[in-house]
């Protein structure tokens, strides 16, 4: 079984590697992969389908950057971080606003398993913690 499941991580693989142009997911490819997968059903096609998910999940949020902001971010704000992140990673970095009341002010960021934080939440935790 352990060949099974290495050889469902090699064609899971495969196919994550033809669903990049220049280092990035193309929803074009990706169909093309699942219309192949559909056609041709591969031996534990589920499990292969769940593999390439998880590995195409893990590889857009590699390149997207979720910014969680108490107040309103401006566009320009956020353009700066990505591009600041974009510069350190070697690779384009995309980001996406997802407003979170609960930081009370600044921002968290997450790039893949990456994440960044300067809000007066985290601060006060990290006093609270302290005393």
């Amino acid at each position: 079984m352990a060949s099974g499941k290495k050889q469902i991580q090699q064609l899971a693989r495969q196919f994550l590697k033809v669903s990049l142009v220049d280092g990035v997911v193309s929803p074009e490819r990706v169909a093309g992969v699942l219309e192949y997968i559909e056609k041709h059903k591969p031996a534990h096609s589920v499990a292969v389908l769940k593999a390439y998910q998880r590995l195409v999940a893990s590889e857009i949020a590699r390149s997207q950057a979720v910014v969680e902001h108490a107040g309103a971010a401006d566009a320009a704000r956020l353009d700066a971080v990505a591009a600041s992140l974009s510069k350190k990673y070697g690779r384009n970095i995309s980001w996406v606003s997802k407003p979170n009341p609960s930081l009370l002010a600044g921002l968290r960021v997450r790039v893949g398993d990456d994440v960044y934080e300067s809000s007066v939440a985290n601060q006060l935790a990290a006093l609270a913690t302290a005393v």
